[in-house]
């Protein structure tokens, strides 16, 4: 397609994405891959589910090839990889090849706080970007409803009885909400005498850190997905044994809730290309990829598939490698490591303020960031790809300097400008991607044996990724630990939940930190989901708002058109 009518680069991003001509979303999927119209559930003309029963006939079919996008530690300069998965989907399809992008959907806790949007950016973005930014097709409301219908049967439970004898102090299943909001993180409930309910303290986390979420994004189908809701523990017995979902009841109606938003959305690029836009979890505080199903189902329609893994490699790609790769079987065929200039000046000492300011020096100083990552994906068998996300204001003289390490590293480096000139400005990064798909698949290694300790698992990320010299537990998850083998899950993956701003545990320490320790304050089982949640450092799984939140600009203009948005 032709992007003559948009709008120059450097608009807003919403006023590029409304100027973008958009295609019936039917027609496309059937000219496109191949979809017919009865497979899907269209939501208005430009959004659909692809159906359960059609992605089951298609599990038979060759399977594309998988290319994971993922980044180096992130800044508040930005770093792109949504904007560079979108990007490189466009530059594929732009020289022949027939390929799709699958990505999370964006949480309304980040569009309203700190990101304003997250549909990718300038020229690579997908559409309609208002939609997939605000309540979507329903999936996160959906996702919520479940968490909480098992939060209420919970607490009727305990309410009529309590048959199962469970522990009030011993629940462990909190609420949810898709917002940021900091004063839900610790609360009461029960209160106001016996006719409502059983007092006790509990919590609110955000959806996308929900087990539920978790689980959405990890089950194969729905037989799949009531066992893992079943499997989800909620509390302990007085005995101190576990109950689960099922034991209340539950699994069956959150299933029901839950049928729809398990099948993929189907949207496009601005140039009109396929994406799957299915699940959201934070690489933060959770396991940070898109569903399994959107990413099979992509494989079954498409001979390359991008996806992406959030935040940097050192959290999105271990998770989707150790816990996602290991529970599907799926192996990345490629890795695409996104690095900006900006942000490697930033790693290098610069201020957010100066980065505008010419600097070949301080790129050379933030090389330690993006080597360790290139050194960390390696351990896993995979040699990446550089894609340099390339801002207006770099510099020849300061690319040179990336361009150089890489070129010492041994991996193919690309400068992209799909933010600028959308897919032909990433038809240099699609070859390079083509040609290390051209070479063979990489024998992927795992990071850690199932039949490891589940602290030894922790110490592993923490010493072979991060870069720590050990890891300290508290005593409450050390006991947590224990008893979660005691239990029998002690061959379960691990998910660290931490910061994403530093490979330590301090957001202040750039570069590439090591001799620290990993302090892990607590964990959490979730057995749904088929993991144990490390939670380090001061990360909280509810955040709250910035000083001056992204809500603030966001709103409606007097045409009754959606601002604010980014």
């Amino acid at each position: 397609m032709t992007t003559d009518n948009l709008p120059a680069p450097g608009a807003p991003d919403i006023d590029i994405a409304r100027a973008a001509e958009m295609k019936p979303i039917l027609p496309l999927a059937d000219d496109r891959l191949g979809i017919p119209a009865d497979a899907l559930v269209p939501f208005g003309h430009h959004k659909a589910k692809l159906s359960l029963d059609y992605i089951s006939s298609i599990e038979d079919r060759p399977k594309g090839k998988l290319v994971l996008v993922t980044a180096i530690t992130p800044t508040p300069a930005g770093e792109g990889k949504t904007t560079t998965s979108v990007g490189l989907n466009d530059g594929l399809n732009k020289i022949g090849v027939k390929s799709m992008v699958c990505l999370r959907e964006p949480s309304l806790g980040p569009c309203f706080g700190m990101k304003g949007g997250a549909a990718g950016g300038g020229r690579a973005q997908v559409i309609p970007m208002e939609d997939i930014n605000l309540h979507f097709n329903g999936d996160f409301h959906a996702i919520t409803s479940a968490h909480s219908l098992l939060a209420a049967l919970l607490d009727n439970h305990l309410h009529w009885g309590n048959e199962l004898d469970i522990d009030p102090r011993r629940v462990n299943w909190r609420r949810v909400v898709d917002m940021n909001d900091r004063a839900l993180r610790q609360i009461n409930v029960g209160l106001g005498g016996p006719a409502h309910g059983i007092p006790r303290e509990s919590g609110f986390d955000i959806t996308v850190a929900s087990e539920i979420m978790a689980i959405l994004c990890l089950a194969n189908d729905l037989p799949d997905l009531q066992r893992r809701l079943g499997d989800i523990i909620v509390a302990r017995r007085r005995d101190k044994s576990p109950v689960t979902a099922r034991d209340v009841g539950a699994d069956g109606a959150m299933a029901v809730l839950l049928k729809d938003a398990l099948a993929p959305n189907l949207v496009q690029s601005i140039e009109h290309n396929p994406a799957f836009i299915h699940g959201g979890p934070f690489a933060n505080i959770a396991h940070g990829c898109n569903s399994v199903m959107a990413t099979k189902a992509a494989l079954s329609l498409a001979d390359v598939v991008v996806t992406e893994a959030g935040f940097g490699a050192d959290l999105g790609a271990e998770k989707f490698l150790d816990i996602k790769c290991r529970q599907s079987g799926l192996r990345p065929d490629a890795v695409v490591l996104v690095a900006t200039i900006r942000a490697l000046k930033m790693q290098g000492g610069v201020a957010k303020k100066d980065l505008g300011a010419p600097d070949a020096a301080a790129v050379e100083n933030g090389l330690v960031n993006i080597i360790r990552h290139i050194d960390n994906l390696k351990q896993y068998g995979v040699t990446p790809i550089v894609a340099i996300n390339h801002f207006v204001k770099d510099t020849d003289e300061e690319v040179a300097v990336l361009e150089r390490m890489c070129n010492e590293q041994g991996v193919r480096v690309a400068l992209a400008k799909h933010w600028a000139e959308g897919g032909n400005g990433a038809v240099a990064l699609a070859e390079a991607v083509m040609a290390q798909l051209d070479e063979g698949s990489p024998d992927i290694q795992l990071l850690y044996d199932d039949d490891m300790e589940l602290a030894e698992k922790i110490n592993a990320v923490a010493t072979k990724i991060y870069g720590a010299s050990n890891i300290s537990l508290s005593s409450a998850a050390a006991r947590s630990l224990k008893e979660f083998e005691t239990l029998g899950y002690g061959n379960l993956p691990v998910c660290i939940a931490k910061t994403q701003y530093s490979f330590s545990t301090d957001p202040t320490y750039l570069g590439a930190p090591s001799g620290h320790i990993l302090e892990v304050r607590e964990a959490r089982l979730s057995a749904g989901a088929g993991f144990v949640v490390a939670v380090c450092g001061d990360i909280m799984t509810m955040p709250g708002l910035p000083r001056k939140p992204a809500a603030l600009e966001i709103g409606l203009n007097d045409q009754g058109e959606i601002v604010g948005l980014a």
